[in-house]
């Protein structure tokens, strides 16, 4: 298969992660062509949150490779061409002392060094930046004093001010209202089409994000499935069954009362730590 007929921007073979000799990836192979949205779906513990470190830089696999837009991860240099949105990102405490137009200038540091030094031009990416997510009524107020939605909408814009290729989200709508959430999908499908920015979505949320992704992959370990939407659909019931082991209620769950419990569990963001059990 002739790699270079069809730009990749992602490449990933025979990828295995290892923590303690607790196997935690393995063998995972997957090709993620440019102007893909995919959805990376799998239980806590999964390994989702450590493949994404491994495809950022931030852990080296035991075997395998990871290649982003066909340059060796351990060479790759151009990372204002990787925006990552952290589950994190949206645990602001309302004392935090930035406003949303400072906090997507940071997105602009590695570029050009300190704000203070930001020119016309960048003040100019730094608004598009914010209307991009549809938060431009909010540029001057105070990042803690927003809803987590409106918060991450932020995070989004300052990924994507440096103008990525491709976008990470590891989790990004957990303590987001369901209305939020829908509303937070429709928008990056609108960055997928018109800005044919690639983008992973890292989830646990299998009902809200189908009818959004252009492909899914399901993560247990092992690569379950990777494939596109639709055939992921019609094997929807059994995929869920072989990845969790069980039946899986496949209704859409309500973020609201869902995030007060289970916030924890969700948390694979400190690594592999949790994925050892």
């Amino acid at each position: 298969m002739d790699i270079k007929k069809q730009p990749l921007a992602l490449n990933i073979q025979h990828l295995s992660f290892s923590y303690h000799n607790q196997n935690v990836l393995e063998d995972i192979n997957m090709q993620i062509p440019k102007g893909s949205f995919l959805g990376l779906v799998g239980p806590n513990g999964s390994g989702k949150s450590t493949l994404v470190k491994c495809l950022l830089g931030l852990l080296s696999p035991n075997a395998g490779s990871v290649q982003l837009f066909g340059v060796d991860v351990k060479k790759f240099n151009r990372w204002s061409d990787i925006g990552f949105v952290s589950q994190k990102a949206n645990s602001f405490n309302s004392g935090f002392p930035a406003t949303v137009f400072e906090v997507v200038s940071m997105g602009l540091y590695g570029k050009i060094g300190l704000f203070r030094f930001l020119k016309k031009k960048h003040k100019q990416q730094v608004r598009e930046a914010i209307e991009q997510v549809g938060m431009e009524d909010y540029i001057d107020d105070n990042i803690g004093q927003l809803s987590g939605g409106q918060q991450q909408r932020v995070f989004i814009a300052r990924a994507l001010v440096s103008n990525p290729s491709l976008l990470i989200l590891d989790e990004p709508t957990v303590g987001v209202d369901a209305k939020s959430v829908k509303n937070f999908y429709t928008m990056l499908k609108k960055l997928n089409d018109e800005q044919g920015i690639t983008l992973i979505l890292v989830t646990h949320d299998i009902g809200a994000m189908s009818e959004y992704v252009t492909d899914v992959a399901c993560l247990n370990k092992c690569l379950h499935f990777h494939g596109n939407t639709n055939t992921f659909e019609e094997n929807k019931e059994e995929m869920m069954t072989a990845m969790y082991g069980h039946e899986v209620n496949l209704l859409e769950h309500n973020h609201d009362h869902d995030h007060h419990h289970h916030h924890h569990d969700h948390d694979d963001q400190d690594g592999v730590r949790r994925e050892e059990g």
